[in-house]
């Protein structure tokens, strides 16, 4: 993009050709009055009317109108879950900025405002008997999983934690209710509902998330850093990164099954996923979005997805699951905070741990043997690490 900097004494913003930043007129004052608590009397917005594209290779050559498109105007709502076709054929309207961490001044990413949904979970006690002495646990899943996605790691935690945990599902997954906007600061508030909801204010729970689980659990202790006693990231960093071509094609290929009534197999859903993803268990892994059923109009079976595919498809060609929008002059927590990472994953290069203790300057990070999906390769040696580090920080 050409673009140019206008720098005066007190006024600073950029000018762009195709596409317009949000204008931030601002008085030169110290940075700590720079926190969003402040900004409604330093700051003016000015947004730009102009909508990011979200057209791609991939909705132009595999997808048909009728994916983009959506009819049904109980789908827009966010009713769910509702699991057949329904809104996986529902584009957001919602945009984020293509800037990533340069938009500190969005006041969405404190606003307790935000559009909020409740979270389906389930809670593993320790011999089935509530623990109300220690902080409970709650662990957030990534991308296309559910809160299933972390339970072997969860047996190894309860048995050496001996506390409560919740596995949750985020919105957009699991059995828990869709709604169009898929972003970490809406994610964070709808993780803020549930621990309100379920009293655990004064408990202070430990938050552990992998992949964009790890960064909603970044941005929720961002968000509300007294309301979490402990921070564990596994296989994220706060950082915002080039998009992955390759989860966009998940799920549009997901969309190729759900669409073709002729696709009754599983055989036949692994067929066509194997252009795209050569890995068996990441095959197996993706399959578990979808479900089998009869349809009623011809008798015969097919597939149908359990989640919003067309959301997420949304979601992750704007950038917003590799988005962060928060910006650590602004943004900082300072509660323990673990970071692990797996030892053949190429999610947290060492330029990005850089980044780690600007928003998390109490933090520590340790290697833990497996690829990014190191929660389900090997879930004891996470449940190892976490379980030394919660016993160190709570007995000092």
């Amino acid at each position: 993009m050409n673009k140019r900097a206008l720098i005066g004494p007190r006024i600073r913003y950029y000018i762009g050709r195709k596409r317009t930043m949000n204008v931030v007129t601002r008085s030169l004052r110290p940075r700590s009055l720079l926190h969003p608590s402040n900004q409604p009397s330093l700051y003016k917005f000015i947004t730009s009317k102009t909508l990011f594209s979200t057209s791609s290779p991939f909705l132009k050559n595999d997808a048909n109108e009728a994916d983009i498109a959506c009819n049904d105007k109980e789908l827009e709502v966010g009713t769910g879950p509702l699991f057949v076709n329904h809104n996986n054929n529902y584009k957001s309207s919602y945009q984020t900025g293509m800037y990533g961490s340069t938009e500190v001044l969005n006041k969405d990413l404190v606003s307790d405002e935000l559009p909020t949904v409740d979270l389906a979970y389930e809670a593993v006690l320790y011999n089935n008997k509530a623990n109300t002495e220690d902080p409970p646990m709650i662990v957030l899943h990534g991308l296309f999983g559910s809160r299933t996605s972390n339970r072997s790691m969860v047996k190894y935690l309860s048995e050496s934690l001996k506390r409560d945990i919740y596995l949750l599902d985020l919105r957009n997954h699991g059995a828990s209710q869709h709604i169009s906007r898929h972003d970490y600061c809406s994610m964070a508030a709808d993780v803020e509902r549930w621990v309100k909801k379920m009293n655990f204010e004064t408990r202070k729970p430990i938050i552990v998330g992998h992949s964009m689980g790890a960064k909603v659990a970044m941005a929720s202790v961002l968000r509300k850093p007294s309301l979490y006693s402990l921070l564990c990231s596994i296989d994220n960093v706060p950082v915002a990164t080039f998009p992955l071509a390759s989860f966009p094609k998940y799920a549009t290929y997901l969309l190729k099954i759900v669409n073709d009534p002729n696709i009754n197999t599983q055989k036949q859903c692994l067929e066509v996923l194997k252009p795209i993803e050569k890995r068996h268990a990441v095959q197996q892994f993706l399959l578990t979005t979808l479900a089998k059923y009869k349809d009623p109009e011809t008798g015969k079976y097919r597939y149908k997805s359990k989640i919003p595919l067309g959301i997420l498809r949304d979601s992750l060609i704007k950038g917003n699951i590799s988005n962060w929008e928060y910006n650590s002059w602004v943004f900082k927590a300072n509660i323990p905070s673990l970071f692990i990472k797996g030892s053949t994953s190429d999610y947290m290069s060492d330029e990005y741990c850089s980044e780690i203790g600007k928003f998390f300057p109490n933090f520590e990070l340790h290697t833990v043997e497996g690829t990014h999906w190191v929660n389900s390769e090997n879930p004891k040696g996470c449940a190892d690490v976490i379980t030394e580090y919660i016993e160190r920080k709570e007995d000092k």
